[in-house]
């Protein structure tokens, strides 16, 4: 190479990755087919590598394609804090803060301590990243992150929040047309609602419940809000936060069985903590999670 490629290239790069095709990346990026195909085209060039190559479901990545690609999100990533702290400069607290949460806490917890700080700061932009990973702080994935495990990253500021406390629930609707359990095994005669792959979360569940590692899921999903949703249509018994499932007719089930309380963190990259922006997410949050985790 040369010269090095434009940042622009890399992200249509990300997009053709994203989308498989060159109409699909077009749209996304809003500009023409022939400009992303151009883009791939100057890239391959710059590199000296094939990274697509046509297959009946549109372009499929070749190995080069896909061992650049980490560094091409980190390359996506950098650019975003870059933007976001760019136009958060002064003493005004303005601009873009992107909060990552597990889905259930972004979905059903942060909306309203969101909506209270753009009336708070007008100025202020918010993005939501709802992922039950751990989004990686020091490489700026996130400025503030929201976390049911204990972050163990150096150079973070951490701040725990509390506990909120986990129970077994099952809409009253179920409970009539199928029968209450009264102790673990009858469980196994119920439909139970649960995860398709292993979670931080439910790690610490099940390492923490006795009995739980022999569950057998009838109803399984990876994400956490459509687990809710089943339990809230009344098709079997889950878990759910306590606080939660005050406000949705869900009858908690076995609680000397079936009870822990998992730690709340947040965190931001300690080179934030003087920033304007990110001071004030963080401290709308430690007080909405904390008003959230007070709930009777």
């Amino acid at each position: 190479m040369n010269s090095d490629p434009p940042w622009d290239l890399y992200r249509t790069f990300l997009a053709v990755l994203a989308d498989g095709s060159l109409s699909g990346a077009a749209r996304s990026l809003a500009v023409t087919q022939p400009t992303i195909g151009r883009h791939i085209e100057a890239l391959e060039q710059a590199l000296g590598l094939a990274l697509f190559v046509r297959s009946q479901r549109g372009l499929a990545p070749t190995e080069a394609a896909l061992a650049l690609r980490p560094y091409a999100e980190t390359l996506a990533s950098t650019v975003a804090a870059m933007r976001r702290e760019a136009s958060s400069q002064g003493d005004v607290v303005r601009g873009v803060v992107r909060i990552s949460a597990s889905e259930i806490i972004g979905a059903e917890v942060l909306p309203s301590i969101v909506g209270a700080l753009r009336a708070r700061y007008p100025e202020l932009e918010l993005e939501l990243a709802l992922t039950n990973e751990v989004s990686n702080l020091l490489r700026r994935e996130a400025d503030v992150a929201v976390r049911m495990v204990e972050p163990d990253q150096e150079a973070l500021v951490v701040r725990k929040l509390g506990a909120v406390e986990i129970g077994m629930f099952a809409r009253r609707a179920y409970l009539d047309r199928c029968g209450t359990p009264k102790t673990a095994r009858d469980l196994a005669e119920h439909t139970l609602i649960g995860f398709d792959r292993e979670t931080p979360a439910f790690r610490a569940i099940r390492a923490r419940v006795t009995g739980l590692g022999s569950v057998h899921f009838a109803l399984r999903a990876t994400s956490d809000v459509a687990q809710l949703e089943l339990l809230r249509a009344g098709a079997g018994i889950g878990f759910c936060q306590v606080p939660l499932a005050k406000g949705h007719d869900l009858v908690r089930l076995l609680p000397k069985a079936f009870s822990l309380r998992l730690g709340i963190w947040l965190a931001m990259h300690e080179n934030l903590r003087t920033t304007p922006r990110c001071r004030a997410v963080f401290d709308g949050l430690t007080d909405g999670l904390r008003r959230y985790l007070d709930t009777r």
